[in-house]
């Protein structure tokens, strides 16, 4: 309780900034901005170029609020780029704290302090919702999603190197506006990867974060994200930003064991696999049967390698960000 009531008077002495990308929600925009907490100094709406009437709706609730501020793409950008947007308006409308929600009223706003317990408490540079720390709110979401929210989440430890969290593609999160800063903000996805690649971008620079349980309703509005599209496209995506990441932090920027572990562990397997397959093909044809050295000199590499890439393994998982950049970029 009095953590509680240290964080509701630690929310009254910041900028607090709420941004919406907003496409195709007319029909539920209203109930999202009513629900929007009295504390939140701005709100920024960024209609993503919308068929829908949602502008007019907007302009219309806007007028009893001198909070509410709408941004009108003129072309759609995708979730990811009209974020960025609504990131860069907070930034100049002076924002200590941004926060993203969605326009579906799929979030759950009472969350909201929660959100922002861990950064107004120094434990966090951004904070995300996990809606899957509780079994028993598994049954909110469909199957279909359900599994590849879960498929997608793995790969994205990898990719991010945060293998803390979960959950990785859910939207409703909270970052310090200096935070913001210091991403390169071209390198963030458009679209429906774009929280994803938020999270691959902050391992970049170190950034510390958390998740905070966030259940999720899906009774008002189906999420417009596409089965298929995180099928084909979000595997690829992932690929490239694990190698992107890994090629940064532990080859460009610095070289530490996880590097060495890396490349040993690499060579020795694919000696080890090459050699086997091989030796392998060559008894099959010839009909002559491989001798235990030969099975040796493949099974050996192999092992020693796989050893050497689950030490790599674990020297990630012990290299997640623990420091708060935004501490240190404010006692500098």
């Amino acid at each position: 309780m009095n953590n509680k009531l240290d964080t509701i008077k630690k929310i009254s002495q910041v900028n607090i900034a709420v941004v919406i990308p907003a496409y195709r929600t007319a029909n539920v925009i209203v109930k999202v901005l009513e629900e929007i907490p009295d504390y939140v100094n701005q709100i920024f709406v960024v209609d993503d170029c919308s068929p829908d009437n949602l502008k007019e709706v907007v302009e219309k609730f806007s007028k009893n609020s001198k909070k509410i501020k709408l941004i009108s793409l003129d072309e759609n950008r995708g979730v990811g780029g009209a974020t960025i947007v609504g990131y860069l308006e907070a930034v100049n409308g002076g924002a200590d704290i941004i926060i993203k929600i969605d326009s579906d009223h799929q979030m759950d706003l009472d969350y909201l302090p929660a959100i922002l317990e861990p950064l107004l408490n120094k434990k966090a540079d951004y904070v995300k919702g996990n809606r899957f720390m509780y079994l028993q709110e598994r049954n909110e979401m469909p199957l279909i999603r359900r599994i590849g929210n879960i498929t997608l989440s793995l790969l994205s430890k990898i990719a991010s190197g945060y293998w803390n969290i979960f959950d990785c593609t859910n939207g409703y999160t909270a970052i310090w506006s200096d935070v913001i800063q210091r991403i390169p903000l071209e390198r963030l996805h458009q679209r429906y990867f774009f929280e994803t690649s938020m999270l691959v971008e902050l391992g970049l620079i170190n950034a510390v974060v958390k998740d905070v349980y966030v259940p999720i309703n899906y009774k008002d509005h189906q999420s417009s994200l596409s089965e298929i599209d995180t099928v084909i496209r979000f595997p690829g995506l992932l690929i490239k930003a694990i190698f992107r990441r890994i090629l940064l932090r532990y080859f460009f920027r610095d070289f530490t064991a996880f590097s060495i572990f890396l490349i040993f562990g690499t060579i020795l397997s694919l000696f080890g696999t090459i050699f086997g397959i091989t030796m392998w093909l060559r008894s099959f044809y010839t009909g002559i049967l491989t001798t235990t050295g030969t099975v040796m000199i493949a099974a050996l590499p192999i092992l020693i390698g796989w050893q050497f890439l689950m030490q790599s393994v674990v020297i990630d998982i012990q290299s997640v960000p623990k420091e708060c950049i935004h501490e240190q970029i404010n006692t500098k």
